[in-house]
C-alpha cells in the first residue's frame, strides 16, 4: 500500500470513529471490530453467506406450531471472538412503523410475498397474516439525536433479511445482533457477531429479550407459548419511590398560610410565554406584560414549560401567582392518573364479566409495572372470548403519537419494550355522531377545561362550554391502522379534514340523535368523574398527590369519551393535560382568557359559565 493510500485509510477510519464510534460503544460492540466494520461498510462487503448457512427446519410427522422456528442459521465454519474480521453486516428486509405497515405491503407485494416466506405462511395467508405474525421477527430502534422532533425520536421497526432473521432464541446465545445507522449512506443494517467462540456445524442463537432481567417469560411470549391466566389480576398502588422516578426534582412550598396578596386598585401584571394569552387576554383588570419584559414585575406567571420552583418562588415573590401546583404530574401523566383514579374504589374488578372499576376509567394496566397482571387480564378475556383490542399509549405523550390499538398480545409485549406505555381497554362500543357528510356515524371525543384553585380544601371549576373533536371516517372495529377512523385529533394534520362545531350546535344536534339521552344527565356524571379524579389526586401527600400552595391556580384539559354499557351512556376518562392547546378554545369564546383569569386570580365565578366541584 503506498504511503498516500495509507494515510487516507487513516482518514476514512479517523473519520468513521468520529460518526460512529459513541453508537457503536453504547451498542456494547468491542473495539477490536471496528476496522472491520468500517471496511466492510465503505466497500460494501456482505461475507456472512461464507460463514453461515441458513437452513428451513424439518419438523418430520411434526406439525410446527404457530411460533416454532422456520428457519435456523449454522455455522459453516469455527468463528473466533478474537478474530476482527468477525463481525458481520446483515441487511433490512424492510422498515417500518406499524401504523403505515399494512399499506406497505399493500403497495409492495413482492416485499409482502418476502416477509410470508420468511415467516413460513402458506400461499393462501395475506397482508393481515404478516401484520399479525410480524412481531415475532422485527427489532426496533430510534434516533435520539440532539434537536431531534419528537415523531423523528418514535422507534423505527425493522426486519432483518432471511439469515438475520433466521437465528433462532436461546438464553445463553453464542452472538449478539444489534441495529447500526450508518450515516454515510443514512441506512441501517444490523451487526452480527459472536459473543463466545463458535465450532463448525453449531447453531446460531441470540437472545431475542437481550437486556430483560426481569418478567423474561413474559417478554418471551411472542415466541413462546404460556398461560397466566392464572396469576392476579390485582393493582396495588405503587410505593412513594414510583411517583418520584424519572420526574423532574420540585421544591415545595415552606410557607403555606398565607394567600398572595394583590393591589386591587391597579390591573394585575401577568407575564405569559404563550401567545394566546398576550393576544386574548384583554380585560382590563389584567395587564400583559412585554413578552421580553421582567417576570419579576408580574402578579401572575403563566407559563408553557414545567415550573418547579415553589419554594424559591414562595421565599422571593410571595405575592405572585403562578399557573402549576407542585406534583399535578399525578393527573397529567398518563399512568399516574390511572393510579389516583382507581383510589375512589374498593373493589378492583368483576371476576365473572372481567370489568374494572371505577367504571368511567377504561380498564388500565401499567406495561412498565403491571404487565404480568395485564397479560392474566388478556388471556382470562381471551377465555372468555370477550373482545380483547386494547389501545397502547405513551406515559408523557400527546397527539396520539406512538399509539396503537391491537387484539394482537404479541404486538403489545414487544411495544412495552420501546419505552414506558400504558394500555387501555379500546372502547369497542362507543356513543357515536352521524355525519352525512362523510357517510355515517362517526367516533368523537369532548374536552372540558378543568380549574383547580386550591387542594386544601378541594376547590374546581368546570368550564361549561366544551369543545368537541370527530373521527373523519365512519367507524367500524376494524382497519385500527386507519387514523382517521380511530382517532379524533385532526387538527395537527395539514391535509385532514377538521370539522369545527361549538357545543351549542352540539346540543341541538344531539337532542336529535339522541332524545332519549339528556346531555344533562351526562354532564352531571362527568363533574361527578372529574370531582371524583380530583379527590384522588389531593388525598395523598406529595409526591403521591398534587401539594397545597396558594400561590398555584391550574388549568387542565379532560378528554373523555362516551361509550355504550348495558343501554346506558358511560361517560369514560381518556386522559388530562398539562398546559392544553387552547387555540379552538379563543377562536370559539374570545372571552375565554378573560373568563378563567378572573375566576382564578379574582374569584368572580359565574354559574353560567362554571360549575363548582368540592
Amino acid at each position: 500500500m503506498s504511503q498516500v493510500s495509507q494515510v487516507n485509510s487513516v482518514d476514512i477510519y479517523e473519520n468513521f470513529l468520529l460518526f460512529h464510534g459513541a453508537q457503536l460503544r453504547a451498542s456494547g460492540v468491542p473495539e477490536h471490530y471496528f476496522k472491520s466494520i468500517c471496511n466492510k461498510l465503505k466497500n460494501q462487503i456482505f461475507d456472512a453467506g461464507e460463514y453461515f448457512q441458513l437452513l428451513l427446519l424439518d419438523y418430520g410427522d411434526e406439525e410446527r406450531g404457530e411460533k416454532d422456528p422456520v428457519f435456523t442459521v449454522m455455522s459453516l465454519q469455527d468463528i473466533k471472538t478474537d478474530d476482527p474480521n468477525a463481525i458481520f453486516l446483515i441487511d433490512h428486509a424492510l422498515t417500518f412503523k406499524s401504523d403505515i405497515l399494512r399499506r406497505q405491503l399493500l403497495e409492495n407485494p413482492e416485499i409482502a410475498k418476502r416477509l410470508s416466506i420468511m415467516m413460513g405462511l402458506s400461499a393462501d395467508d395475506n397482508v393481515d397474516s404478516i401484520v399479525a405474525n410480524i412481531w415475532r421477527f422485527c427489532n426496533f430502534y430510534s434516533i435520539n439525536s440532539q434537536g431531534a422532533s419528537v415523531e423523528d425520536s418514535l422507534p423505527l421497526w425493522y426486519v432483518m433479511d432471511e439469515l438475520g432473521s433466521g437465528i433462532v432464541h436461546n438464553d445463553t446465545p453464542n452472538c449478539r445482533v444489534v441495529p447500526f445507522i450508518y450515516t454515510a449512506e443514512q441506512a441501517t443494517y444490523s451487526l452480527l457477531f459472536p459473543i463466545r467462540n463458535i465450532d463448525e456445524g453449531e447453531q446460531i442463537t441470540r437472545d431475542y429479550v437481550e437486556g430483560f432481567l426481569d418478567n423474561r417469560d413474559l417478554f418471551l411470549l411472542p415466541w413462546q407459548e404460556n398461560d397466566f391466566s392464572e396469576e392476579s389480576l390485582e393493582q396495588k398502588e405503587p410505593d412513594m419511590a414510583y411517583f418520584l422516578q424519572g420526574r423532574i426534582e420540585e421544591s415545595l412550598p415552606e410557607n403555606i398560610d398565607t394567600v398572595p396578596s394583590l393591589n386591587g386598585n391597579q390591573p394585575l401584571k401577568v407575564f405569559s410565554d404563550y401567545n394566546l394569552v398576550r393576544q386574548y387576554l384583554t380585560d382590563p383588570a389584567f395587564e400583559v406584560l412585554n413578552e421580553d419584559g421582567n417576570s419579576e414585575e408580574a402578579d401572575i406567571l403563566w407559563l408553557t414549560k414545567h415550573f418547579k420552583g415553589f419554594n424559591e418562588l414562595n421565599k422571593n415573590f410571595p405575592n405572585t401567582f403562578i399557573n402549576q401546583f407542585p406534583f399535578e404530574n399525578v393527573v397529567t401523566i398518563k399512568d399516574l392518573l390511572a393510579i389516583v383514579c382507581r383510589r375512589s374504589i374498593e373493589k378492583h374488578h368483576n371476576a365473572d364479566n372481567l370489568t374494572t372499576f371505577p367504571s368511567w376509567l377504561p380498564t388500565t394496566y401499567n406495561l412498565k409495572t403491571e404487565l404480568r397482571q395485564f397479560v392474566s387480564f388478556f388471556q382470562n378475556r381471551e377465555e372468555k372470548e370477550f373482545d380483547n383490542h386494547w389501545i397502547v399509549k405513551p406515559f408523557n405523550l400527546a397527539r396520539s403519537l406512538d399509539t396503537h390499538i391491537t387484539n394482537n398480545l404479541s404486538e403489545i409485549i414487544r411495544l412495552s419494550q420501546t419505552g414506558p406505555k400504558i394500555v387501555q381497554k379500546y372502547i369497542e362500543n362507543p356513543v357515536l355522531y352521524n355525519r352525512p357528510e362523510v357517510g355515517g356515524k362517526v367516533k368523537f371525543d369532548v374536552r372540558y377545561v378543568i380549574l383547580l384553585t386550591s387542594t386544601e380544601p378541594l376547590i374546581g371549576h368546570i368550564y361549561k362550554k366544551f369543545f368537541l373533536r370527530f373521527s373523519n371516517v365512519p367507524f367500524a372495529m376494524n382497519e385500527f391502522d386507519v387514523y382517521e377512523k380511530h382517532f379524533t385529533v385532526m387538527n395537527y394534520n395539514e391535509n385532514a379534514n377538521l370539522k369545527q362545531l361549538k357545543c351549542e350546535e352540539f346540543l341541538n344536534e344531539w337532542r336529535d340523535q339522541y332524545a332519549k339521552y339528556p346531555w344533562d344527565k351526562i354532564e352531571d356524571e362527568i363533574c361527578e368523574m372529574f370531582q371524583e379524579t380530583f379527590i384522588g389526586a389531593t388525598k395523598e401527600k406529595p409526591p403521591r398527590g398534587i401539594a397545597n400552595n396558594p400561590q398555584s391556580r391550574g388549568l387542565y384539559a379532560a378528554d373523555i369519551m362516551l361509550s355504550w354499557e348495558d343501554s346506558k351512556i358511560q361517560p369514560k376518562l381518556l386522559e388530562i393535560n398539562f398546559i392544553p392547546d387552547c387555540q379552538r378554545a379563543c377562536e370559539y369564546y374570545k372571552d375565554f382568557y378573560n373568563e378563567i383569569f378572573k375566576l382564578l386570580f379574582l374569584g368572580q365565578n359565574d354559574s353560567d359559565i362554571f360549575r363548582k366541584f368540592t
